[in-house]
């Protein structure tokens, strides 16, 4: 089983893919769009990338205000996952996203992606970060089960 994360934004879609293990977080693609509302082809390509890696699950970044309120942003979000989960069926799961972006900046400039480069690879590295949080509270919950035991 593979799990997909995404970063969705006004005019991109960061995509991240996990293993089969669950144990890691790998960035894709970015997928642009020229507006906010011309999702056709980035659910087409969504689609087309978890038939490619054989996902079965989505795991979306829900963008909370840092007071945890949610926004427009978060409510865009929330119809962007259902119109998702009813064209494939597939569950999705809403992850915390605060701060995934400006923590993507800094692995890129850490590894010495120049700033004027950067916008070509925040999204899906962003996406990566939420699809790594949510593996790693699975991994958690499945340690704390095992504890008890």
């Amino acid at each position: 089983m593979r799990i997909m994360g995404l970063d969705y934004g006004a005019k991109t879609v960061g995509v991240a893919i996990s293993d089969e293990l669950l144990l890691t977080a790998q960035p894709v693609e970015t997928i642009t769009r020229t507006r906010e509302s011309k999702l056709r082809q980035t659910l087409s390509r969504i689609e087309t990338l978890m038939e490619e890696y054989q996902v079965e699950k989505v795991v979306i970044g829900l963008p909370k205000k840092l007071n945890n309120e949610e926004g427009d942003r978060c409510e865009k979000t929330r119809e962007f996952a259902k119109m998702l989960e009813q064209r494939t069926g597939l569950e999705v799961v809403f992850w915390d996203e605060r701060l995934t972006t400006v923590a993507a900046d800094a692995v890129l400039a850490e590894a010495g992606v120049a700033r004027q480069n950067r916008k070509d690879y925040i999204d899906k590295v962003a996406a990566s970060l939420i699809l790594k949080g949510y593996l790693e509270s699975i991994a958690n919950q499945k340690a704390k089960m095992q504890e008890r035991e």
